[in-house]
Protein backbone atom coordinates (compact mmCIF):
# COMPACT_ATOMS: atom_id res chain seq x y z
CA UNK A 1 0.00 0.00 0.00
CA UNK A 2 1.08 3.59 -0.67
CA UNK A 3 0.17 7.01 -0.01
CA UNK A 4 -0.53 10.00 -1.79
CA UNK A 5 -1.19 13.99 -1.09
CA UNK A 6 -4.51 14.67 -0.07
CA UNK A 7 -6.26 16.82 -2.58
CA UNK A 8 -7.90 20.30 -1.67
CA UNK A 9 -11.17 18.98 -1.68
CA UNK A 10 -10.22 16.16 0.74
CA UNK A 11 -8.94 18.99 3.16
CA UNK A 12 -11.79 20.95 2.98
CA UNK A 13 -14.27 17.89 3.51
CA UNK A 14 -12.05 16.71 6.21
CA UNK A 15 -12.29 20.04 8.28
CA UNK A 16 -15.39 21.09 7.79
CA UNK A 17 -17.25 17.12 8.79
CA UNK A 18 -14.50 14.75 10.82
CA UNK A 19 -12.15 17.19 12.40
CA UNK A 20 -15.10 18.88 14.37
CA UNK A 21 -16.02 15.12 15.55
CA UNK A 22 -12.76 15.39 17.46
CA UNK A 23 -12.52 18.80 18.90
CA UNK A 24 -13.76 17.22 22.31
CA UNK A 25 -11.55 14.75 22.39
CA UNK A 26 -8.23 17.61 22.34
CA UNK A 27 -5.64 17.68 24.99
CA UNK A 28 -7.19 20.06 27.93
CA UNK A 29 -4.23 21.99 27.46
CA UNK A 30 -4.76 22.88 23.52
CA UNK A 31 -8.02 25.28 23.48
CA UNK A 32 -8.75 29.11 21.85
CA UNK A 33 -6.55 30.69 24.23
CA UNK A 34 -4.06 28.50 25.59
CA UNK A 35 -1.47 27.94 23.05
CA UNK A 36 0.45 31.18 22.51
CA UNK A 37 -0.22 30.42 18.89
CA UNK A 38 -1.56 28.87 15.86
CA UNK A 39 0.27 28.26 12.90
CA UNK A 40 -0.88 27.18 9.29
CA UNK A 41 1.19 25.95 6.12
CA UNK A 42 -0.51 25.77 2.63
CA UNK A 43 0.87 23.88 -0.26
CA UNK A 44 0.34 27.05 -2.14
CA UNK A 45 1.35 30.59 -0.88
CA UNK A 46 -1.49 33.13 -0.36
CA UNK A 47 -1.26 37.06 -0.87
CA UNK A 48 -1.24 39.37 1.92
CA UNK A 49 -2.75 43.12 1.95
CA UNK A 50 -0.06 45.19 2.15
CA UNK A 51 1.42 45.52 -1.60
CA UNK A 52 4.89 44.73 -1.64
CA UNK A 53 4.81 42.06 0.88
CA UNK A 54 6.09 38.45 -0.54
CA UNK A 55 2.87 35.98 -0.63
CA UNK A 56 2.99 33.56 2.37
CA UNK A 57 2.67 29.64 2.72
CA UNK A 58 3.38 29.59 6.48
CA UNK A 59 1.53 31.72 8.65
CA UNK A 60 1.49 32.41 12.75
CA UNK A 61 -1.15 34.15 14.88
CA UNK A 62 -1.17 35.13 18.31
CA UNK A 63 -4.07 33.52 20.40
CA UNK A 64 -3.63 36.71 22.41
CA UNK A 65 -2.88 40.54 21.46
CA UNK A 66 -0.68 42.04 23.98
CA UNK A 67 1.03 44.99 25.57
CA UNK A 68 4.33 46.18 24.96
CA UNK A 69 5.55 44.34 28.32
CA UNK A 70 4.17 41.32 27.06
CA UNK A 71 0.78 41.43 29.06
CA UNK A 72 -2.24 39.75 27.57
CA UNK A 73 -5.33 42.32 26.63
CA UNK A 74 -7.71 40.67 23.84
CA UNK A 75 -8.35 37.29 22.46
CA UNK A 76 -7.58 36.35 19.09
CA UNK A 77 -10.50 33.84 19.55
CA UNK A 78 -13.33 33.60 21.53
CA UNK A 79 -13.99 29.55 21.37
CA UNK A 80 -12.31 26.61 20.05
CA UNK A 81 -15.39 27.16 16.84
CA UNK A 82 -12.92 30.51 16.08
CA UNK A 83 -10.08 28.55 16.04
CA UNK A 84 -11.73 25.91 13.35
CA UNK A 85 -13.23 28.52 11.18
CA UNK A 86 -9.70 30.08 10.96
CA UNK A 87 -8.55 26.75 9.88
CA UNK A 88 -11.51 25.60 7.52
CA UNK A 89 -11.03 29.48 6.00
CA UNK A 90 -7.88 31.22 6.73
CA UNK A 91 -7.68 33.98 4.54
CA UNK A 92 -11.78 34.88 5.41
CA UNK A 93 -11.48 34.17 9.34
CA UNK A 94 -7.53 35.81 9.63
CA UNK A 95 -7.35 36.67 13.38
CA UNK A 96 -5.20 40.04 12.06
CA UNK A 97 -8.93 40.96 10.63
CA UNK A 98 -8.40 44.23 8.02
CA UNK A 99 -4.73 44.71 9.07
CA UNK A 100 -2.26 45.15 6.04
CA UNK A 101 -0.48 41.67 7.08
CA UNK A 102 -3.70 39.94 7.14
CA UNK A 103 -4.47 37.36 4.54
CA UNK A 104 -5.72 39.17 1.17
CA UNK A 105 -9.65 38.47 0.83
CA UNK A 106 -10.24 35.61 -1.77
CA UNK A 107 -13.29 37.97 -3.08
CA UNK A 108 -10.73 40.32 -4.28
CA UNK A 109 -8.37 38.04 -5.55
CA UNK A 110 -8.33 35.89 -9.14
CA UNK A 111 -8.08 32.24 -6.43
CA UNK A 112 -9.50 30.85 -3.68
CA UNK A 113 -9.50 30.95 0.17
CA UNK A 114 -6.38 28.59 0.68
CA UNK A 115 -6.82 24.91 2.32
CA UNK A 116 -4.47 24.57 5.63
CA UNK A 117 -1.55 21.91 4.52
CA UNK A 118 -0.72 21.58 7.73
CA UNK A 119 -2.35 22.56 11.24
CA UNK A 120 -0.08 23.26 14.43
CA UNK A 121 -0.38 24.61 17.70
CA UNK A 122 2.61 26.57 20.17
CA UNK A 123 4.72 24.32 22.43
CA UNK A 124 4.84 27.85 24.59
CA UNK A 125 1.29 28.24 26.87
CA UNK A 126 -0.15 31.36 28.17
CA UNK A 127 -1.82 29.27 31.33
CA UNK A 128 0.98 26.21 31.90
CA UNK A 129 4.65 26.12 31.38
CA UNK A 130 5.86 25.46 28.10
CA UNK A 131 4.65 21.60 26.77
CA UNK A 132 7.53 19.44 26.75
CA UNK A 133 7.43 17.34 23.60
CA UNK A 134 9.91 15.09 22.17
CA UNK A 135 10.04 14.18 18.29
CA UNK A 136 11.25 11.08 16.38
CA UNK A 137 10.67 11.09 12.69
CA UNK A 138 10.75 8.19 10.46
CA UNK A 139 13.30 9.54 7.89
CA UNK A 140 15.38 10.39 10.64
CA UNK A 141 15.60 6.27 11.16
CA UNK A 142 15.78 5.36 7.84
CA UNK A 143 18.80 7.53 6.81
CA UNK A 144 20.42 6.08 10.13
CA UNK A 145 19.14 2.70 8.67
CA UNK A 146 20.04 3.27 5.02
CA UNK A 147 24.17 4.57 6.74
CA UNK A 148 24.67 1.73 8.39
CA UNK A 149 23.91 -0.64 5.66
CA UNK A 150 25.80 0.90 3.43
CA UNK A 151 28.92 1.66 5.65
CA UNK A 152 29.31 -2.18 6.26
CA UNK A 153 30.18 -2.15 1.86
CA UNK A 154 32.25 0.72 2.35
CA UNK A 155 30.84 3.58 0.04
CA UNK A 156 30.13 6.80 0.80
CA UNK A 157 27.48 8.54 -0.57
CA UNK A 158 24.35 11.10 -0.37
CA UNK A 159 21.28 10.82 1.01
CA UNK A 160 19.63 9.74 -1.74
CA UNK A 161 21.72 7.58 -2.62
CA UNK A 162 22.09 5.62 0.68
CA UNK A 163 18.34 5.17 0.68
CA UNK A 164 18.28 3.92 -2.86
CA UNK A 165 21.27 1.56 -2.38
CA UNK A 166 19.66 0.45 1.13
CA UNK A 167 16.09 -0.54 -0.76
CA UNK A 168 14.39 1.90 1.11
CA UNK A 169 13.31 4.58 -1.61
CA UNK A 170 11.73 0.57 -3.37
CA UNK A 171 9.65 0.46 -0.29
CA UNK A 172 6.30 1.15 0.52
CA UNK A 173 5.20 3.77 0.73
CA UNK A 174 7.02 4.73 -2.95
CA UNK A 175 8.27 8.15 -3.42
CA UNK A 176 8.80 8.47 0.43
CA UNK A 177 12.22 8.58 2.07
CA UNK A 178 11.54 6.00 4.59
CA UNK A 179 9.47 2.38 4.22
CA UNK A 180 6.79 1.48 6.95
CA UNK A 181 9.11 -0.20 8.96
CA UNK A 182 10.79 2.78 10.00
CA UNK A 183 7.36 4.73 10.76
CA UNK A 184 6.78 1.63 13.17
CA UNK A 185 10.00 1.63 15.01
CA UNK A 186 9.31 5.38 15.58
CA UNK A 187 6.19 3.85 17.35
CA UNK A 188 7.97 1.64 18.76
CA UNK A 189 10.37 4.48 19.98
CA UNK A 190 7.65 6.62 21.32
CA UNK A 191 6.43 4.00 23.71
CA UNK A 192 10.57 3.74 24.72
CA UNK A 193 10.64 7.28 25.44
CA UNK A 194 7.33 7.43 27.36
CA UNK A 195 8.53 4.34 29.75
CA UNK A 196 11.85 6.60 30.36
CA UNK A 197 9.43 9.38 30.73
CA UNK A 198 7.70 7.31 33.62
CA UNK A 199 9.90 5.50 35.42
CA UNK A 200 13.27 7.62 35.25
CA UNK A 201 11.05 11.12 36.07
CA UNK A 202 8.58 9.68 37.74
CA UNK A 203 6.26 11.24 35.30
CA UNK A 204 2.39 10.58 35.69
CA UNK A 205 1.04 12.59 32.16
CA UNK A 206 2.28 11.48 29.26
CA UNK A 207 1.06 11.00 25.92
CA UNK A 208 2.45 9.71 22.73
CA UNK A 209 0.98 10.88 19.16
CA UNK A 210 1.16 9.54 15.84
CA UNK A 211 2.40 12.44 13.62
CA UNK A 212 2.16 11.21 10.07
CA UNK A 213 5.65 10.51 9.76
CA UNK A 214 6.80 9.22 13.45
CA UNK A 215 5.45 9.86 16.77
CA UNK A 216 5.33 12.86 19.49
CA UNK A 217 6.02 12.23 22.63
CA UNK A 218 4.49 14.48 25.97
CA UNK A 219 6.18 14.89 29.38
CA UNK A 220 2.80 16.69 30.53
CA UNK A 221 4.02 17.13 34.57
CA UNK A 222 4.30 20.44 35.78
CA UNK A 223 7.67 20.19 37.67
CA UNK A 224 7.64 22.94 40.72
CA UNK A 225 11.26 22.95 40.90
CA UNK A 226 12.73 23.57 37.40
CA UNK A 227 9.54 23.45 35.26
CA UNK A 228 11.47 21.59 32.90
CA UNK A 229 13.65 24.80 31.81
CA UNK A 230 15.87 25.43 28.48
CA UNK A 231 18.86 23.83 30.49
CA UNK A 232 16.52 20.41 31.82
CA UNK A 233 15.83 20.00 28.11
CA UNK A 234 18.93 19.97 27.01
CA UNK A 235 19.94 17.40 29.84
CA UNK A 236 17.25 15.25 28.86
CA UNK A 237 18.01 15.35 25.09
CA UNK A 238 21.64 14.16 26.56
CA UNK A 239 19.75 11.47 28.09
CA UNK A 240 17.68 9.83 24.98
CA UNK A 241 20.44 10.21 22.48
CA UNK A 242 23.42 9.33 24.43
CA UNK A 243 22.25 6.81 26.95
CA UNK A 244 19.49 5.58 25.51
CA UNK A 245 20.24 5.94 21.77
CA UNK A 246 17.04 6.85 21.09
CA UNK A 247 17.19 9.24 17.50
CA UNK A 248 14.76 12.40 18.28
CA UNK A 249 14.98 16.07 16.90
CA UNK A 250 16.45 17.68 20.15
CA UNK A 251 15.64 21.09 18.74
CA UNK A 252 11.96 20.40 18.79
CA UNK A 253 12.36 19.74 22.92
CA UNK A 254 15.03 22.26 23.52
CA UNK A 255 13.38 25.67 21.17
CA UNK A 256 10.58 27.22 22.97
CA UNK A 257 9.57 29.01 19.29
CA UNK A 258 8.51 25.69 18.49
CA UNK A 259 5.29 24.47 16.74
CA UNK A 260 3.55 20.91 16.60
CA UNK A 261 1.10 19.27 14.62
CA UNK A 262 -2.34 19.49 16.29
CA UNK A 263 -3.52 16.13 17.44
CA UNK A 264 -6.31 15.28 15.21
CA UNK A 265 -5.44 16.93 12.04
CA UNK A 266 -5.21 15.89 8.98
CA UNK A 267 -1.09 15.55 7.78
CA UNK A 268 -2.29 15.91 4.14
CA UNK A 269 1.29 14.79 2.68
CA UNK A 270 0.40 11.02 3.92
CA UNK A 271 -3.50 11.34 4.30
CA UNK A 272 -3.85 9.95 7.45
CA UNK A 273 -5.03 12.16 10.84
CA UNK A 274 -2.56 12.84 13.77
CA UNK A 275 -3.83 10.58 16.28
CA UNK A 276 -2.99 9.79 20.08
CA UNK A 277 -1.98 6.40 20.08
CA UNK A 278 -1.67 3.67 23.22
CA UNK A 279 0.01 1.37 21.69
CA UNK A 280 2.53 0.80 20.06
CA UNK A 281 1.34 -1.88 18.22
CA UNK A 282 -0.74 0.93 16.19
CA UNK A 283 -2.00 0.21 12.88
CA UNK A 284 -0.96 3.31 10.96
CA UNK A 285 -3.37 2.21 8.37
CA UNK A 286 -6.05 3.15 10.68
CA UNK A 287 -5.53 7.09 11.10
CA UNK A 288 -7.07 7.22 7.63
CA UNK A 289 -10.01 9.73 7.43
CA UNK A 290 -13.18 8.68 5.70
CA UNK A 291 -12.94 11.27 3.19
CA UNK A 292 -9.71 9.97 1.70
CA UNK A 293 -10.63 7.59 -0.87
CA UNK A 294 -7.72 5.49 -2.43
Amino acid sequence: MSWRRATREEIYSYYADEFPEYVDQLPPFITAQGPKQYALAFQEPHPVRKDGVPDKDFIRRDTWQTTASGDRTTPAFQEFTDVLEFIRHPARNDPLGRSEFALADPDLLDKSDPRPDAVYYALNHWERPWVLLVDIDAKTIAQERAAQAVSDEGTAQDTEALLEAAGILGADPAGYPYAFADIDRAIEYGFEVRDIFEDDFNAEETMVVYSGQGVHVYLLDTDAAHRYDAKSREVLNDLLQETYGIPIDPVVTADRRRVARLPYSLHTDVCRIVTPIESPNFDIHSATPAVIHS
